[in-house]
């Protein structure tokens, strides 16, 4: 797939762009998921910016759109920021992240414009996805459905039955993204409870199944388009960091709960504008 220079270099600007804002909302809330997000920003991006999914904003629910769950809820705070890129919520809104009054908690709500489902419970995104999948096919609507899920994740019963359901009955309009980062909220998953192959065991239950860099957003652009419909749900293991985009989060279980202060907001802050080519912050 020949993908444009320029069209790639705006995508990578978009995301520091989008991590920006994810910490500027969690340091103004005092709450929420920076390093979670952080992983799965590019794959966001590229899936709403890139042109993958048919939405529109000031149509959310368009019956002819494609549908997109964010099973792994606790990255909320990057989907709001990149449907407020898109244009279905206003960017001032961004910043009433988790306050009292404000309609953007800690994990998506489907009374927000451009959100599905109501997640955060982990393991029950592939099980709507599938639902949906499932709908479509029999109504001969076109939609795809698209479900982001992280790799702790797939430690729950519950994605496995939804990934036997939709293998058993060829749901090939549905693809689910494993963001693969190799941790949970509290430790490496190879500590404790290593998910490893997740390729193998994708397969196993009759899904078609990718690996891709999931920073390269022209890798996610190339394997998307390279879908064949064969008949088979797609999963797509997206290689991540957790982390990604400041130099001292990546890779550090910490980070799963904690907002920086003082100076390492500062470096954050500085890596991040960088990145975007933004100014620094005054």
């Amino acid at each position: 797939m020949n993908i444009n220079t320029g069209k790639i270099t705006r995508l990578q600007r978009l995301s520091a762009g989008i991590r920006s804002d994810v910490l500027e909302m969690t340091v103004k809330a005092g709450a929420g998921h920076i390093a979670p997000s952080f992983s799965c920003i590019d794959i966001l991006v590229t899936l709403y910016y890139g042109g993958v999914m048919r939405v529109r904003p000031r149509d959310p629910l368009w019956k002819g759109r494609d549908r997109f769950i964010l099973s792994k809820g606790q990255a909320a705070v990057a989907l709001y920021a990149v449907l407020a890129g898109m244009g279905f919520l206003k960017r001032p809104e961004l910043m009433t992240f988790t306050q009292k009054g404000s309609r953007l908690g800690g994990h998506t709500e489907n009374t927000i414009p451009g959100v599905e489902a109501f997640t955060g419970s982990l393991g029950h995104g592939l099980s709507i996805g599938a639902g949906l999948a499932l709908a479509a096919k029999i109504d001969g609507n076109d939609f795809k459905t698209i479900v982001l899920l992280g790799d702790g994740e797939c430690h729950e019963g519950s994605v496995w039955e939804a990934a036997m359901f939709a293998g058993q009955h060829r749901l090939g309009n549905l693809i689910a993204v494993i963001d693969s980062n190799g941790l949970s909220a509290t430790d490496y998953l190879d500590r404790y409870l290593s998910v490893r192959p997740l390729e193998e065991k994708w397969r196993a239950f009759g899904w078609d199944v990718r690996t891709v860099d999931g920073h390269s957003h022209r890798d996610i652009l190339s394997v998307m388009a390279g879908i064949s419909g064969t008949g088979r749900p797609t999963a797509i293991i997206a290689q991540t960091t957790k982390g990604k985009g400041v130099s001292f989060m990546e890779n550090k279980p910490i980070w799963h709960y904690r907002i920086p202060v003082g100076r390492e907001l500062a470096a954050a802050r500085k890596e991040l504008h960088a990145q975007a080519g933004l100014r620094r912050s005054s």
